[in-house]
Parts: structure tokens; C-alpha cells; sequence
């Protein structure tokens, strides 16, 4: 069709403009490509959160991508398209700045405010609205020129309103007049007309009520499309069309042209980077074994030091490294998992606690060359001290060289649910049914058989087409974005300005600044990412450490815990485990006495087992069998010899998602690349996609390598069962650490470890009063808050004091009768659920003065209500 004119849609929204773009840049890019456009303008408002998406699309298809935004100002909106890498970093400056200057999730953006100067290398649409006349048209044309000169242009998006003759008049007579060409557009705000019904269901939400009640709000037709070049030839003027040409030939830029460099500071003078990180390595080897460093681990140091050099990676291991040996200098508790936990090298710089000695990681889980994908280090902090950690980054790098990554949130079933139904004004009582019979994780389709059924029982009389219409929008509306939130501690760091790369806008929290791309972005885009997490489980451990450092009288750290204690895996396997990590939950403590663990590694598996993936997978069973016959003195049985690496260590039951790589890359031949695809397509949360592209060449790879047909489609179906839930084994791994440390410190210092959870609240499956009966069974002596002995934590009571003295009557009581020297834990004033910190620190200060005489006393120095008082002692 070379006599269709060629054309640029050089105005286009995406559904990253929230409730206003009907589809996903993907989509735009797919439909753009089948139209044969010359090139396609992403430009979301005040926005480039879905760029990366549509730039990998564009790149695998082949089509030109033009990078920019949209701004509303007052009459027209203006677009900026991005002509080069100056241009780009400008735009991302502006958005930024226009981001800072509102509340969050909104944006400032005036003609006498903003600084348009930084948009000079961007090429300037001007899209008037149609309530502006000729004269106004010409003073905005005037005002544009006076900034931007010969790169302004004036859009005429014709949308077969009914006046398209009229408006394309107005706007050629202000173009004449100011001397700004006109270029066609489109106003696209989906790739295809049938999504007119969900544009509408999107505008309803905006608005916030029902589609009849949105009037003109409502696009009066489905035109915002990726129109058919034949149709755009009927409607626009032929030099119309060429500008979008003119216009595209003039911005030349890509992402492929951003430049990521990782900040410096921590390479210590005189060193490269990799001299630097060989040095830490070598020295954190040593400390890690001063018996010296097993052979088999210098083997794996050597290959990942090479590796993480070949890919360039040594100053993120130095970052992370730098931030861990800060929080440690600071005493507070950190501990690294994920799929760092397989690497030897995060293991020596302290910055994940998996001993590759005593562990078989996969460590292409981690890096993989053919996958050229930056690392991932999740690092855990003590939930309460981890803003320390923050606040540190912040002062080495600034804010405007650090912020952190965004989360896209997502429309799942539930929320897809209520608000199409609430926007086609179906009756409240059915949408509140119907999504609670979904789960926010379901995705593979909403069940809808016995809708009609629900309808009739809530006496609901709903039209079938109403219905089917309904479902149908809840299904394209489940996994569009709803909007931006903070990443819970992904922190991206450069060398030079990071709103040169990527606008950032304000976070919830106060000073605290997050970028427009989230984990997967990042990820396409090569932007390296530190996770700085929290783990409430490290604030209890560490203070239960500090409490049985107290306790002893010498310091007590994680490395004085012994390994194989029996009795705290005989504790375990009672499932005498409230309050420990990640083995207290009801399913965890049923499988306890059946799993029976005896060893460090059993906790692993106990960890990831009790989860959907395995149990959708059918793995329990068959894992607690082959555990029963192995006591029984029988051999596990494999399906190939081949796979006893991969399968041994779960007695031949596929559990971990490495175990998944292993299995397609021994038995059905995967590279390392195609099974990391697959590990992709299992990870928990991902949406799209899914393993059955896989089938074919998971099952024909083992067929040809001699393996039976039923095997091979077992192992597929296990996969598939638990593929959406699978655990990393590094993961688990890590857990199983804390899970073991808990279990032991609940074992041998239950008064500490009862003491250090109340203090850590909330976190975890029990309340404070399970928690406290819980020790009260196990033989810990618990007393009372008192105003005049507790503080605002619990404590543990004194030994010391005599009978008969001013000091705590219940300690010096209970201290008489201690069993082996155990002192009781003193309840604290924060299980005073109604007095509040600020009340219970008062006391505190008060008290440390001069003990209080009487109530009257206690509540003038406190500044309490003495009526409020009276009532917590009833």
C-alpha cells in the first residue's frame, strides 16, 4: 500500500496518563507497527513512566519511538518531544521540577510560573482547545514562538466532531498569522476503537461516578485511535501529514543513548574498582575463615570476581558493600537474601550470611552472562532502625544523585471489578459480592459462571448484556496501571544528576523523592538498584541479643549462637514455634511434626514447602514419602542419573525455582539464557505471560534426550503448579538462618526473646497477650505494667534488689524464687494500649526524678488526666 501516505502520530497517551489512556503502551507500539507509521510519540501526561515499556516493544518490532509529555495549561495542552539526549535529560528536568512543586500524584504547570527554557530542545506541539478563539489561539502561538522559536508547531487534531471544517480554518488563519506551521495529530488515547467502552469506564473513575452521569466529560466518539492511514488522507490536508515526518526526522533520540554510571565514592583512593572490590573480597574471605578459605570457595571467587568484572558490576557490590559496613558500624542488624544469597563474593563482603561452603547455589540465579541483566541485592535492616540507613544515603549521595524506584500499582481481580462495576452503575450489593469471591491475586480469569445466579439471590434484576459488558471491562482493565507508588526500598544512585535520566517526583513521605520507572523498567534499562528493606524479625532479634548481652553480663552476638543445637530442632519439631521467624503460622506449625527437621537444610525446605506453589504443585506429599523411605533405609529413585545434582538435595521433588533451571537445562537442554526466561516466568507477582509458552520446548527438549513422555509432562505440570509461587532456594535460605537463630534464642533466653517481641511490635502472626501466654507456658515469670517500676519497653526485672527496699517489689520477690538464675520480664507501659508513647515516655522522665508519691502526683508530673488515669487502673 506504498500510495497511503506515510505518517507520525507525534501525540499519543498511554494508560500510564491514569484514567485518561484506554491502552498499554505496548499495545500503541503493536498497532502503530501493523498501520505502517513511520513512528510513534509516547507523550503521557507530565510522564515518561511508560517509555521503557513501549521503547522494548518498538525495539523488537522495528518501529521509530519519539520520546515526550504532555502538559495542561490554560486552553491547550502543550507537547514536548524530545530531539536529543540534551533534550531528553531537559524534559526530564522539567517534569521533575513541575512534580516537586504539587502534591503527590499531581503536578504545577503555568505559563508565568515554569521554566520553559528548559524545553528549547524539544520539539513544541501546541494543541489548542476548541473553546478558544483565533485571537487566543494567536497569543498562545506568540507567547510559544517567544520561547521556542522554529521547533514550536500547531496541532490540528481533527476528531470528526461535526466542525473539523470550521476548526481546521481557525487554525490555519492563526498559523498564517503567527507564521507557526501546522502538523496533524491525533490526540490518541488507545490503539484501537473498541476500547471506547473502557476509555469511558476510565473516565468515569476519574470523575467518580457513573458513566450516564459524565456527560461531555465522555469523548464524544472512539476517533483518539491509531487511525488507518487511508483515513487520516481523508481528513487531513497532504502537508499536514508530511510534518509529522518533518517533525520526527528532527528528534533523533532513543534510550539506547542514556549513559548510566554508577557513583564513585565508594572506591577507596588509588584503586580502580576492581582492584577495590578484590580487596574487600579477599579480606572479608579471611575474616570469614580463619581456618582458611576452602578451595572450593576460592574456586567460586575467582569466577564471580571475573564475571562481575566483565559485566562491569564491581561498583554496585562496593555500594551495597559501603552500606552494609555502614549499618554494621552502627550495630544495626542487616542480612542479605534473594538471589545474592548465591553468591560467594556478597557472602565474604558481610553482606549475605549463606556460607557457600555449606551451601549449592545456583549462582546464575544471581548473574548469568548470557542474561546481561544487572544483579539484584536485597539487604534486610531492623525495621525500626533502617531510616538511619536512609537518612545515609541521602547524605553521601543527595537527593538529587539518589531516589527510589516507583512500584506501577496494578488493577487486579477485586479492584478491576468494583470499579468497572461501580462506573456502569451496577447495583452495589452485587459488585461487593462478586469481588469479594475474588482474591486481588487471581488472574486467570474472574469467574463469572454463577454471576447471573448471585444476582437472583441478592434479588437483583441485572440484564445479561449488562453483565457480560461488565465482565468484559473488569478483563482488559485487570493489569492496567492505577497509578505510581514507592518502591518499599529500592534506592537507584548515579554519579551525575539522576533528573537527567529519569524524572522524580514527590513520595508520600516528606523529603523523600521517587522515580517515574519501577523494578522492571530499571531492569531493561540497565539502572543498577540497591534494596534497603526492613525486616521487624532483625529489630527483635537484635534487641534480644542486646537483652541476653544483659543478661550474661559479656556481649552476645548472632555468631555466639551454636550450630546443630538439639534442642532447639526437638523445640521445632514440636512446633513449639509462636512467635519465631517464618515457621509460627498455623500450616507452618501442621508440618512441623511431619517434616520432623534434624538439620539446617531441612529448614530450608520447611520454609519454602509451606507455600501455594508447592501445595498447587503437589510436592508435599510426594517429598514427605521420599523423606519416610530415606528413615527407612531406602535409596531415592531419579528418573536419570543426570539429574541427581539437581534433585538430590530434595530427595528428587523439583521445590525451588532453581531446581526448575537446572531440570531444563540437564534434561531438556535450555541454555542458561531460556531457563532464566523460565525462572522469569514462574517468579511470584509476574502477570503476563506465564510458563505454558514453555511447554512444547520443555517437553520435546527432555523427549530427544531420552526421557519418558509421562515424566516429562509431570515435571511440566509441577512447574506449571507451583510456577506463579515458586521460592528461590537463596531465598529461602536466608530465612531459614533467622528462622534457626529465632528458634534457638526462643529455646535458651525466653525471657529475653518474650521481651524483645513485645518491644518490636507489631510484626508477626500473635498479639502481645498470645505472646505473653506463650512464655507464661514455657515458665517465664511475666509482671504487670506498673507506673511506678515499668518503662515504656518491657524489660527484664533486677536479681539484685533485697526484699523490704524501694525497688521493685514484684522483681525482688520473683527474684527470690527465679529458677536457674532467670529473671522475669517487667511488662512495659506500650501494652497500656490507651496511654500512648508520648504518656508512657512522660512517666518515664517523671519518674527517673524522684519516685511518685501518689496518682495526684504522678499525673501533675506526667501531665496526665487523673480522670484518664482512674480509668486505666479500673
Amino acid at each position: 500500500m506504498s500510495w497511503l501516505p506515510d505518517y507520525a502520530e507525534l501525540h499519543c497517551l498511554s494508560n500510564f496518563s491514569f484514567q485518561r489512556g484506554a491502552s498499554h503502551p505496548q499495545e500503541l507500539v503493536q498497532r502503530a507497527q501493523e498501520l505502517g507509521y513511520t513512528a510513534l510519540a509516547i507523550t503521557d501526561e507530565c510522564s515518561v513512566a511508560g517509555v521503557v515499556r513501549a521503547h522494548a516493544e518498538a525495539k523488537k518490532l522495528g518501529l521509530k519511538l519519539l520520546l515526550g509529555a504532555e502538559f495542561a495549561l490554560d486552553g491547550f495542552r502543550l507537547v514536548a518531544l524530545a530531539r536529543n539526549v540534551t533534550g531528553w535529560g531537559n524534559l526530564c528536568e522539567f517534569i521533575t521540577l513541575a512534580r516537586r512543586e504539587a502534591e503527590k500524584g499531581e503536578y504545577a504547570c503555568t505559563r508565568e510560573r515554569s521554566d520553559f527554557t528548559l524545553l528549547r530542545e524539544c520539539e513544541i506541539l501546541l494543541c489548542p482547545g476548541h473553546e478558544l478563539s483565533v485571537g487566543g489561539i494567536c497569543e498562545r502561538l506568540e507567547w510559544g514562538l517567544a520561547r521556542f522559536g522554529k521547533h514550536l508547531w500547531l496541532a490540528a487534531e481533527l476528531l470528526l466532531d461535526g466542525e473539523d471544517d470550521l476548526w481546521l480554518r481557525a487554525l490555519q488563519e492563526a498559523g498564517d498569522a503567527t507564521g507557526v506551521p501546522l502538523v496533524a495529530a491525533g490526540d490518541v488515547h488507545m490503539h484501537a476503537r473498541s476500547r471506547k467502552p473502557l476509555q469511558d469506564v476510565m473516565t468515569a473513575v476519574r470523575l467518580g461516578k457513573p458513566v450516564p452521569d459524565c456527560g461531555f466529560a465522555l469523548q464524544a466518539n472512539a476517533e483518539r485511535h491509531l487511525r488507518h492511514r487511508m483515513r487520516l488522507a481523508s481528513l487531513y490536508p497532504p502537508e499536514l501529514l508530511e510534518r509529522t515526518l518533518e517533525v520526527s526526522d528532527r528528534c533523533s533520540f532513543s534510550l539506547e543513548e542514556i549513559k548510566y554510571q554508577y557513583p564513585l565514592e565508594t572506591v577507596p583512593a588509588g584503586l580502580t574498582p576492581r582492584q577495590a572490590l578484590r580487596r574487600f573480597t579477599i579480606e572479608g574471605a579471611r575474616e570469614r575463615y580463619p581456618q582458611g578459605v576452602p578451595w572450593r570457595v576460592r574456586k567460586q571467587l575467582v569466577r564471580e570476581l571475573d564475571l562481575v568484572s566483565e559485566c562491569a558490576y564491581e561498583m554496585y557490590f562496593l555500594t551495597v558493600h559501603d552500606i552494609v559496613r555502614f549499618a554494621r558500624s552502627q550495630e544495626i542488624l542487616c542480612q542479605g537474601r534473594g538471589s545474592a544469597a548465591n553468591s560467594a563474593v556478597c557472602y565474604c563482603l558481610g553482606i549475605t550470611a549463606v556460607d557457600p561452603a555449606r551451601s549449592d547455589l545456583l549462582f546464575e540465579r544471581f548473574i548469568s552472562r548470557e542474561r546481561k541483566e544487572p544483579p539484584d541485592i536485597d539487604v534486610d535492616f531492623e525495621h525500626e532502625r533502617r531510616e538511619e540507613v536512609i537518612q545515609y544515603i541521602y547524605r553521601k549521595y543527595g537527593r538529587d544523585r539518589s531516589a527510589i524506584a516507583a512500584v506501577v500499582a496494578t488493577y487486579r481481580a477485586r479492584s478491576a471489578i468494583r470499579d468497572a462495576g461501580k462506573a456502569l452503575g451496577i447495583a452495589e450489593s452485587l459488585v461487593d459480592a462478586f469481588a469479594k469471591d475474588h482474591f486481588w491475586f487471581d488472574e486467570r480469569g474472574l469467574r463469572v459462571q454463577k454471576l447471573g445466579e448471585l444476582a437472583s439471590s441478592l434479588q437483583l434484576q441485572v440484564p445479561a448484556k449488562s453483565l457480560a459488558l461488565w465482565m468484559e471491562l473488569s478483563e482488559e482493565l485487570m493489569g492496567f496501571p492505577r497509578h505510581l507508588s514507592q518502591h518499599v526500598g529500592g534506592f537507584v544512585l548515579t554519579q551525575g544528576k539522576l533528573t537527567r535520566l529519569v524524572p522524580v517526583e514527590n513520595a508520600a513521605m516528606k523529603d523523600r523523592s521517587v522515580i517515574q520507572w519501577d523494578k522492571d523498567d530499571l531492569d531493561e534499562m540497565g539502572l543498577l538498584k540497591v534494596d534497603v528493606l526492613a525486616l521487624g524479625m532483625l529489630t527483635a532479634i537484635r534487641r534480644c541479643l542486646d537483652f541476653v548481652s544483659q543478661r550474661r553480663g559479656v556481649p552476645f552476638t548472632l555468631t555466639d549462637i551454636p550450630d546443630k543445637d538439639q534442642a532447639t530442632y526437638d523445640m521445632i519439631c514440636r512446633a513449639d514455634t509462636v512467635g519465631v521467624f517464618q515457621i509460627e503460622s498455623r500450616a507452618q506449625m501442621s508440618m512441623l511434626p511431619r517434616l520432623k527437621p534434624q538439620v539446617f537444610y531441612d529448614l530450608v525446605i520447611e520454609v519454602a514447602i509451606v507455600r501455594p506453589g508447592p501445595i498447587q504443585g503437589g510436592m508435599i506429599h510426594p517429598y514427605l514419602k521420599a523423606r519416610e523411605r530415606l528413615r527407612r533405609g531406602e535409596e531415592v529413585r531419579y528418573e536419570s542419573e543426570a539429574l541427581r545434582p539437581a534433585l538430590e538435595r530434595t530427595l528428587g521433588i523439583p521445590i525451588f525455582q532453581e531446581q526448575v533451571m537446572q531440570i531444563s537445562m540437564i534434561a531438556a537442554g535450555f541454555s542458561a539464557d531460556e531457563a532464566d526466561q523460565l525462572r522469569r516466568s514462574m517468579a511470584a507477582w509476574k502477570r503476563s505471560g506465564g510458563v505454558h509458552k514453555f511447554q512444547d520446548r520443555l517437553i520435546s527438549g527432555m523427549l530427544a534426550n531420552g526421557y519418558r513422555k509421562e515424566f516429562a509432562e509431570s515435571i511440566f505440570q509441577q512447574i506449571l503448579g507451583f510456577g506463579e509461587y515458586g521460592f528461590p532456594e537463596s531465598h529461602a535460605y536466608s530465612f531459614a538462618l533467622l528462622a534457626y537463630d529465632s528458634s534457638w534464642l526462643k529455646c535458651h533466653e525466653p525471657e529475653c526473646f518474650l521481651a524483645a517481641m513485645l518491644n518490636s511490635q507489631p510484626m508477626g502472626f500473635y498479639a502481645p497477650s498470645q505472646l505473653i501466654q506463650d512464655a507464661q507456658r514455657h515458665g517465664v515469670q511475666v509482671l504487670p505494667p506498673d507506673v511506678c517500676f515499668s518503662d515504656w519497653d518491657s524489660k527484664l526485672g533486677s536479681l539484685h534488689v533485697i526484699p523490704g527496699s524501694t525497688g521493685d517489689p514484684g522483681a525482688a520477690w520473683i527474684a527470690g524464687q527465679a529458677r536457674d538464675d532467670r529473671p522475669p520480664v517487667r511488662l512495659g507501659l506500650r501494652l497500656v494500649g490507651s496511654l500512648g508513647e508520648a504518656g508512657g515516655r512522660r512517666i518515664e522522665t517523671a519518674r527517673a526524678e524522684r519516685p511518685f508519691a501518689n496518682v495526684e502526683d504522678l499525673a501533675l508530673r506526667a501531665q496526665l488526666d487523673l480522670k484518664d488515669l482512674n480509668a486505666l487502673a479500673a
